[in-house]
């Protein structure tokens, strides 16, 4: 089939495209064209033809290793671990749990709860926090009245790492749990059936069938995981780090906001993001390759 048959057959399809390819266009490929500013001394008001070029001079805040910026990659690094570690297995868990329900009503009525988080913007979930956990939230005013101690955790930067998982968990496992949901119902049913009539433990049918049943989804989204681990969440974050402070609250992407559009240093924080990018890049693309080594087709093919 030529292609101009294929085009005059799907066209009605490619015309509903136009208008999600113009989005995608718009709003993450032509933005790339301001990364030149990296190479610059960017001044706003004279623009990116007549700023003054400063090539590879922006980067010596990574390469000499300025303590604000080390302190940023530290955070960022400790927060994305904790989150791998902890934040992106729990959807796998709730999922399993979840599947194991023999009532359907109660399944989708606790799946519709935990999914409702998610679509509540930053501002709110911060908000429920502190009304929550805050000096005079909910719960300490219980533990006054009852003659207890407060308990200090919104403003204590020891426990921000904490609460920031905790804020990511409760806003997002649910929709990833949706994900993992659907693989399973995908399962064949007469394997668990088979590992049943050979004597297979109700753990053992969960290690040998339903988690390599689920292997490809959880690899897939692990190396997407991989490429936005570097973003830890910046609207989360800036919405509280006045209450902690930089030293435990300052990650890449607070950095690049503080130092370029508050700061005004706008080429040596579009260097820090170029070189966030190209990291979250490289991580992408290697996971990918190890992936297709260990035989999953990864996010793409190639």
């Amino acid at each position: 089939m030529s292609l101009f048959t294929r085009l005059r057959r799907d066209y009605p399809v490619l015309l509903l495209a136009i208008p999600g390819l113009l989005i995608i266009f718009a709003f993450h490929y032509f933005p790339l064209w301001g990364n030149v500013i990296a190479f610059q001394d960017y001044q706003p008001y004279l623009g990116v033809g007549k700023s003054l070029w400063t090539y590879l001079g922006n980067f010596s805040t990574i390469v000499d290793g300025d303590p604000e910026f080390l302190n940023a990659v530290k955070n960022t690094l400790v927060l994305t671990a904790i989150q791998t570690v902890i934040v992106f297995p729990a959807p796998i868990v709730v999922a399993l749990v979840l599947h194991s329900l023999l009532s359907n009503r109660i399944r989708q009525f606790v799946q519709t709860v935990i999914y409702l988080p998610h679509f509540m913007s930053w501002v709110i979930v911060v908000a429920v926090f502190q009304q929550m956990l805050g000096g005079t939230g909910m719960i300490n005013n219980w533990l006054r009245s009852h003659g207890y101690d407060p308990i200090h955790v919104i403003g204590n930067a020891d426990a921000f790492r904490a609460l920031l998982t905790s804020q990511v968990m409760w806003k997002d496992t649910g929709w990833a749990t949706i994900l993992f949901l659907a693989v399973l119902s995908q399962i064949d049913r007469s394997l668990y059936e088979a590992s049943a009539v050979d004597g297979a433990s109700r753990w053992k049918q969960t290690w040998h069938v339903t988690l390599p049943g689920m292997k490809p989804i959880i690899i897939l989204l692990l190396i997407l995981k991989l490429g936005d681990s570097l973003t830890v969440g910046f609207e989360q974050i800036i919405l509280q780090q006045s209450a902690v402070g930089a030293e435990v609250s300052e990650v890449l992407d607070t950095y690049v906001y503080n130092n370029g559009i508050l700061g005004g240093d706008w080429g040596t924080s579009a260097a820090v993001g170029l070189v966030k990018s190209v990291v979250a890049l490289t991580l992408v693309l290697g996971a990918n390759k190890l992936a297709h080594r260990l035989g999953e087709e990864g996010v793409y093919r190639g």
